[in-house]
């Protein structure tokens, strides 16, 4: 029984030894003096096949950290041209392409040649908005190229830089930490434009704000309009996540003397549902005087507002998490400030927290339950939930009572319209092959 034992004993410290000295040495991979010693004792093609068959995981991490700086390097040097070429003021040409989609639709794609390099999401190329005013067409990049043109058909006439001061707001040592600090939106209404931007209030802490100016289509001295003190540290807050493309930054005009601003959460769950936050709300901002209320809550990040003045209503779609993409409805004769309308973030979801139902998930499950139904928890239910996500973008109305809704993910737009219940009927996918 006793010899049994021994040798137990003697199997397990020889497993430890051995998995302790496979990791020690796993760590010092990549260790310079490390490598000379091992160089005197075998040679580079030896090495290589031990790192190869022997400890894969560790090449497979390293050549993952090349590649991604690698890309971090390449993408900087995109926002670096941009912002030269904005410097500049060179013009932005255009080509044009047509693409038959389903139903007998026509799909026309305006490139941008030159200027819209850098990308928020992935990294290239480049993101970008646009409205329009004065029968021009205004776009603007994510990292602060503003230009215009009178006719998007007449390829031969180029996009025009209006030059601006949106860089001192937003600019490369906010680029350089994290590419999806951007500017997230442009309005224009009222001869004036508005734009919306993830904002450093002090060292790595962030919110979303807005800067404007009156319309001038040769030079627009911007300045802040909406910018709270509160932010949320990128390195250190309660929830040890952050996420600024998880922001929101939504603008649209509502009433003569009023925006509305949609905030994301950061991935900071617990503020969606703190009244005294600005954070997973949408914002009713003065536009006179930069005063502000919040009209609702709950939210993930909202990404699509359209206020539907015949109706009386405002449809808002956010991005849930690993699904529950979201089309809502916010009354507006129901804005209170004594009770604000609440849309259930972080409590109720058709989606999942990425990664799911795991054990490395637990604690957050029970923090954050995501319940399916958001009206047995007090929560006001969404028109529609997209599982899988869709990667839900802006929704404009084209008719009486017809609506459109677009995608990234799915690459698609979503054609439906709204009955007398104001339920989603008619619901139709048309795919046009790109975000």
């Amino acid at each position: 029984m006793i010899k049994k034992l021994n040798i137990k004993i003697l199997i397990l410290l020889t497993s430890i030894i051995i998995v302790g000295g496979y990791f020690f040495i796993s760590s010092l991979i990549g260790n310079p003096k490390f490598s000379n010693l091992i160089s005197l004792l075998i040679n580079d093609e030896q090495k290589e096949l031990i790192k190869k068959y022997i400890f894969p995981y560790k090449t497979i991490s390293q050549q993952q950290q090349t590649i991604s700086k690698l890309d971090e390097n390449v993408i900087l040097k995109f926002i670096l041209l941009e912002l030269e070429n904005k410097e500049n003021g060179k013009p932005i040409e255009t080509y044009k392409k047509s693409i038959k989609l389903i139903n007998n639709k026509t799909l026309d794609k305006y490139k941008l040649v030159s200027n819209f390099y850098a990308g928020m999401n992935n990294g290239f190329p480049g993101s970008g908005y646009l409205d329009f005013y004065d029968d021009n067409i205004i776009i603007l990049s994510s990292r602060g190229v503003l230009a215009f043109k009178k006719n998007i058909e007449e390829i031969t006439e180029n996009f025009q830089q209006i030059k601006n001061n949106i860089n001192e707001f937003i600019g490369i040592k906010q680029f350089r930490k994290n590419r999806q600090n951007s500017i997230k939106d442009l309005h224009i209404s009222n001869n004036k434009v508005f734009i919306s931007y993830v904002n450093e209030i002090k060292e790595n802490c962030f919110n979303i704000s807005v800067i404007y100016g009156d319309i001038d289509y040769k030079n627009i001295i911007f300045k802040k309009l909406f910018s709270p003190e509160q932010c949320i540290d990128n390195k250190k807050n309660l929830e040890n996540e952050y996420s600024s493309a998880q922001s929101g930054g939504r603008i649209i005009s509502f009433g003569e003397n009023y925006i509305l601003v949609t905030t994301g959460e950061f991935r900071n769950r617990f503020l969606s549902q703190d009244i005294k936050s600005i954070f997973g709300k949408i914002i009713k901002v003065n536009i006179d005087n930069g005063n502000y209320e919040i009209i609702s809550m709950g939210h993930r990040n909202p990404q699509g507002l359209y206020f539907d003045k015949e109706n009386n209503f405002i449809l808002e779609t956010e991005h849930g998490p690993q699904g529950g993409d979201e089309v809502n409805l916010i009354e507006v004769n129901k804005i209170n400030k004594d009770n604000i309308q609440n849309y259930g973030w972080a409590i109720s979801s058709a989606g999942e927290h990425y990664g799911g139902k795991s054990e490395a998930n637990k604690t957050k499950y029970e923090k954050y339950p995501l319940y399916k139904s958001h009206s047995e928890h007090g929560f006001i239910e969404p028109l529609k939930s997209f599982v899988p996500s869709i990667g839900i973008s802006e929704i404009v109305k084209i008719g009486q009572n017809k609506y459109v809704v677009s995608s990234m993910k799915d690459k698609s737009l979503y054609f439906f319209e709204l009955n007398k219940q104001k339920q989603i009927i008619n619901l139709n996918r048309v795919e046009v092959f790109e975000r």
